[in-house]
């Protein structure tokens, strides 16, 4: 069983452990259910105490490691790394799915930049600062100085959607965390190679070359199949979600194999399907979702089986030191130079600078020397491992008072409505089914106020379980379930109108806030 588990091939012969089996796979099942439902428990206690929940997973790990009670031994590198970059597409993935577009698109060119010009500034502050302070040799400073530039999708994802900070903030975090995978993971590469890398503008031109290609394969596999899932009306609700996450990892595979980034071209293809106004979208939302977490938790408990505690004692002091260079100075440096022609405000690129989180990624990173056969490899990816757990402890409990320390708490937004669209094929409509949360501004909104285009219509009511007819004078509630019906031609007209409402009151049109313009 402990062969099985550290992804050792199982044989017949004597002495090894015996060919897999019904059993076998029956423990298996159970150790991973038993896994799922430990990780399942801890976020909620990460969600009270503000504790990443990635620590947790860590742990687990490591619990079930060599020097834990699981007493498993794990030490392959290959392994970890292609399940974990398999992993870091659904999350991005997911991330992308959840990513507003009308947040992302001001604030575009300033995270295009912090994820160059910032992740160039991070590497060579954090790697003089691994020679100098802590003697390491060149490459494998470079290596680090690479390894930790790269903020972490999942843990920006699951920290700041927990924080009401303006959007700018929020947008330029998360785009940041989507685009800087692509450039670190070709540095880390580059520098964990045999020889010296020769021309640095050839690197960078190397660099700018596969993000533009995976940029573009992302695009275009995300308006196509955008296009696809609005065009084609499938026989299942629950096919729509499947068939989103397969166009998802098609991009990856897609840009991959066209020599680009992979992992940009799935940020970009599931943001253009995030913000593509799918049928049943919240279904589609939550499977994504779930399988997010699926990939979190995996990904980090095989990166807690893969590290081994005993060794770690002499790289926490490195790691604490590398970690400040990070931390205090590369990450603000960076912040401050790339964000400058923006003219971002300072609370703005103070909460920006501390909210640098790492997480799995750089873990993920550090094994590619491993794999590679560098010189002290294992002592690298150590360091990286006590960097991330002592600094994401202690940056991720300490956002939300830092944002409210510098006034950058935004409670005021009014709850969004929350739309599912199931296409009626034959009849050439959709009918939408529209939920006015706790917050929503429709509250009190009669159904003629909606002034919904000709060809839509409010045709049922569903309130505390009980539905009616609505009239034209009927006024709409919190908790109100409507149902709408919607020509084909004028069903994206409707649901901007129905989301405008939602945000501004009867008044939306004439207040600025319209189908354009939300805010």
């Amino acid at each position: 069983m402990t062969g099985i588990l550290a992804g050792k091939s199982p044989s017949g012969s004597k002495g090894e452990e015996p060919p897999l089996s019904v059993h076998h796979l029956d423990q298996l099942l159970l150790v991973c259910s038993v896994v799922l439902l430990v990780a399942v428990a801890a976020v909620r206690i990460s969600s009270r105490s503000g504790l990443p929940s990635l620590l947790v997973y860590l742990g687990i790990g490591v619990l079930m490691g060599q020097d834990g009670i699981g007493n498993i031994h794990f030490d392959n590198a290959e392994l970890t790394q292609v399940i974990g970059y398999a992993a870091l597409v659904v999350i991005l993935a997911e991330g992308g799915l959840g990513t507003k577009w009308k947040e992302i698109r001001p604030v575009l060119p300033a995270a295009s930049t912090l994820a160059l010009a910032g992740v160039a500034v991070s590497v060579g502050v954090t790697a003089a600062g691994a020679h100098y302070l802590v003697g390491l040799g060149w490459r494998q400073a470079l290596i680090i100085g690479a390894v930790v530039s790269s903020t972490d999708a999942a843990a920006v994802f699951s920290v700041l959607r927990r924080i009401p900070l303006p959007a700018r903030v929020t947008g330029t975090l998360e785009a940041e965390s989507g685009f800087n995978d692509a450039p670190v993971v070709i540095l880390v590469v580059a520098f964990s190679t045999a020889g010296r890398v020769e021309h640095w503008y050839v690197l960078v031109g190397e660099i700018l070359l596969e993000l533009a290609i995976g940029a573009a394969v992302g695009l275009a596999v995300g308006w196509l199949g955008a296009w696809g899932l609005r065009h084609v009306a499938l026989p299942a609700s629950g096919l729509y979600p499947i068939a989103v996450m397969a166009i998802a990892v098609t991009a990856y595979a897609v840009g991959a194999l066209a020599h680009g980034s992979g992992f940009l071209a799935v940020y970009l293809a599931s943001m253009l399907l995030g913000n593509a106004r799918l049928p049943h979208w919240p279904a589609t939302r939550g499977f994504a979702e779930g399988l997010g977490w699926i990939a979190q938790i995996g990904m980090f408990v095989l990166l807690g089986l893969l590290v081994t505690p005993h060794e770690l004692g002499d790289d926490i002091w490195p790691a604490l030191v590398i970690g400040l260079a990070l931390t205090m100075v590369a990450r603000p440096l960076s912040v401050v130079l790339s964000l400058a022609p923006f003219r971002v405000p300072w609370p703005e690129q103070a909460l920006m600078s501390w909210a640098g989180l790492r997480g799995a990624v750089p873990i993920i990173l550090a094994t590619i020397p491993m794999v590679n056969g560098v010189d002290a490899s294992h002592r690298i990816f150590n360091i990286v491992f006590v960097l991330v757990v002592v600094y994401t402890l202690v940056q991720g409990p300490t956002l939300p008072w830092l944002a409210r320390a510098l006034r950058l708490g935004d409670g005021t937004e009014a709850a969004d409505l929350g739309i599912e669209s199931a296409p009626l094929e034959r009849l050439r409509g959709h009918l939408l089914s529209v939920e006015v949360p706790e917050g929503s501004r429709m509250h009190g909104v009669e159904v003629n106020e909606l002034r919904l285009p000709a060809g839509a219509a409010v045709t049922l009511v569903v309130r505390e379980g009980k539905s009616f007819v609505p009239l034209p004078t009927t006024v709409l509630r919190h908790g109100d379930e409507l149902l709408v019906v919607a020509t084909d031609p004028v069903r994206d007209a409707a649901e901007r109108r129905l989301r405008a409402v939602g945000r501004g009151g009867k008044l939306a049109g004439w207040l600025g806030t319209n189908e354009t313009n939300p805010r």
